[in-house]
């Protein structure tokens, strides 16, 4: 799914989330909706130089990888 939140007001995306998780099957979702993220994704794979990296502890721990590559 590419952006599915687009265009939804804050209970659509909640329906959006609870619906996607009683999906049995496997989803990838591009999105930078973080609500989304936080609600839906099992793992988060980061698309970088030509590169797809999974990242260990959701969205925040990919936060402060990049905080990290900010800083160096």
């Amino acid at each position: 799914m590419d952006e599915p939140t687009n265009h939804l007001d804050i209970e659509t995306v909640e329906a959006l989330g609870r619906a996607l998780n009683s999906f049995k099957g496997g989803v990838l979702i591009v999105s930078h909706d973080e609500k989304l993220i936080d609600m839906v994704c099992k793992e988060l794979w980061v698309v970088k130089d030509r590169s797809v990296m999974t990242l260990e502890g959701g969205l925040e721990e990919y936060k402060r990888h990049v905080m990290t590559q900010l800083a160096l």
